[in-house]
């Protein structure tokens, strides 16, 4: 068995914070799909343990030397490939058809700053979303199991989500009465 933690769209200009770094302790690999921003932010992943990674569209020019745009590699018989756009929405067909070209069983990608885990034709697709500027949803890394043949990806929310609109409607779905504003005023959502 194989676990591997990844992540992507970090954008940090330093190190990792605690609750990113804390989250991530204990797997056999860490995989980031770009975005970091700068190599502060990879050399402090690196320091959590092994490392596979590409490069993002907003990483400076130093990760840029280093970093190649796609990455393949084998865990466990399964071809792990990596790169940070592969899609500009959740529409599936452009990760589908990457994993083809690339000949990968599983492909982690970013860019969309959204999680999202599906298994297609045989193959894992899966964007871990952001730990740290998530877009409608919490920030999220995500986890893959390679076990006996198989694979399985699933979502690790790291918090609550952060974007006002969905605080806005997740407040939509408590009792009437659970934070009832003290006085007469009623909040409306922010943009």
């Amino acid at each position: 068995m194989i676990r591997l933690l990844a992540l992507a769209d970090t954008h940090l200009n330093g190190r990792m914070p605690h609750i990113i770094s804390s989250r991530l302790a204990g797997a056999d690999l860490l995989v980031h799909a770009g975005d970091f921003t700068t190599i502060e932010a990879l050399r402090s992943l690196e320091e959590l343990g092994q490392v596979e990674a590409v490069c993002g569209n907003s990483d400076s020019p130093a990760l840029r030397r280093i970093l190649p745009e796609r990455r393949v590699f084998e865990a466990e018989g399964f071809r792990v490939g990596i790169v940070h756009q592969a899609s500009l929405s959740r529409d599936l067909l452009g990760p589908i058809m990457l994993a083809r070209e690339m000949e990968a069983d599983i492909l982690i990608f970013g860019h969309i700053h959204r999680p999202l885990v599906e298994e297609i034709k045989g193959r894992l697709i899966l964007c871990p979303g952001s730990p740290t500027l998530p877009r409608m949803s919490p920030p999220t890394i995500a986890e893959i199991i390679i076990e006996d043949g198989h694979s399985r990806g699933k979502i690790i929310p790291l918090g609550e989500p952060i974007c006002d609109y969905l605080r806005y409607a997740s407040s939509l779905s408590r009792d009437p009465g659970e934070d009832k504003p003290s006085d007469d005023s009623q909040e409306s959502p922010s943009n």
